[in-house]
């Protein structure tokens, strides 16, 4: 899949919350200023066009609704500032945020806690 742009991603975002959202709908869940109606149809037609995005005709207007899961996008966007920047260590990533963001051990407890609940599931 192509890489999204931050606007794109804002799209995405609003889509992935409303499961199937109008134009019109989608500005609304955006922060103010509300970008202009035609700049959120351009982005979600690029969307389509990327295959993240695709529509369904209601009355006048259309439906927009993901095509794929935010799960998905994350796992991909991981694994690509993984690659690109930790040369796919994914060891070198969790020492570079542990590193610049000072987690205490009780916190890295926590989240090895929560990763090994994750895994008996």
């Amino acid at each position: 899949m192509k890489q999204l742009t931050k606007a794109e991603e804002e799209v995405m975002q609003v889509l992935w919350q409303l499961e199937r959202a109008n134009v019109a709908a989608i500005i609304d869940q955006l922060p103010t200023p509300k970008p202009a109606y035609n700049t959120i149809s351009t982005i979600v037609r690029i969307l389509e066009s990327k295959g993240y995005v695709d529509h369904v005709q209601e009355g006048r207007g259309y439906i927009y609704y993901p095509t794929m899961k935010k799960s998905e996008y994350s796992h991909q966007s991981i694994n690509k500032l993984v690659d690109g920047y930790f040369q796919g260590s994914f060891k070198s990533m969790v020492s570079f945020f542990v590193k610049k963001n000072d987690i205490s051990i009780k916190e890295m407890e926590a989240i090895l806690k929560e990763i090994e609940n994750d895994k008996d599931q």
